[in-house]
């Protein structure tokens, strides 16, 4: 069975957020690309554009999440929790977090994309052109950099895909060159 056949067939041909039947498409969780059961939900255009989009976020829409929070499904919660910690200053999130539970594994997934973070105290990272880069995104060298404690030199234009930020230093990311992974300091990146 095709993978859209058994999102579908698990979410009922509905939002598995809203419950709206129309303009359904597959979502999958940030920073994970790879489309899968395991990170991915059946999703109305409403939720993924508000999802997607946080300065377009309506807190009413998200209401409903009182009744998909308790989904017997990993990625419906990890969007739950993420939208809940989003509005939490609404105050009725906040009742809806406080009952909620999640495993260790998925909470710390969860908080993988800074959702639930005092925006204060979230890390951006931005490529060269000041494009803000998350966990998953490819992005091509800038630069011919020498990679500290080896005589490689990572040449300019070579592309680094899935990568990783650190989550405490806003100018390092690491991923891999070749079958090396390394630390690449964000000014010599740019988005792709």
């Amino acid at each position: 069975m095709s993978l859209e056949r058994e999102l579908n067939k698990r979410a009922n041909g509905c939002c598995e957020l809203c419950k709206n039947q129309e303009n359904l498409s597959i979502y999958t969780l940030a920073p994970i690309k790879d489309v899968s059961l395991n990170k991915s939900i059946v999703a109305c255009n409403i939720c993924i554009d508000q999802i997607e989009n946080p300065e377009t976020t309506n807190a009413n829409h998200w209401r409903c999440l009182n009744d998909s929070m308790w989904s017997e499904h990993q990625p419906v919660q990890i969007v739950a929790w993420r939208m809940l910690s989003r509005l939490r200053k609404e105050g009725w999130p906040q009742d809806l977090l406080d009952m909620m539970y999640l495993e260790d594994d998925a909470l710390e997934f969860a908080k993988s994309t800074g959702e639930g973070e005092n925006p204060a105290d979230k890390v951006i990272h931005r490529d060269v052109n000041g494009v803000i880069l998350q966990a998953g995104d490819s992005v091509v060298l800038i630069k011919d950099l020498k990679v500290k404690g080896s005589s490689m030199i990572a040449k300019q234009g070579t592309p680094v895909r899935n990568i990783r930020l650190d989550r405490d230093n806003e100018k390092y990311i690491e991923g891999k060159v070749g079958p090396t992974q390394i630390v690449i300091i964000t000014d010599y990146v740019k988005k792709t």
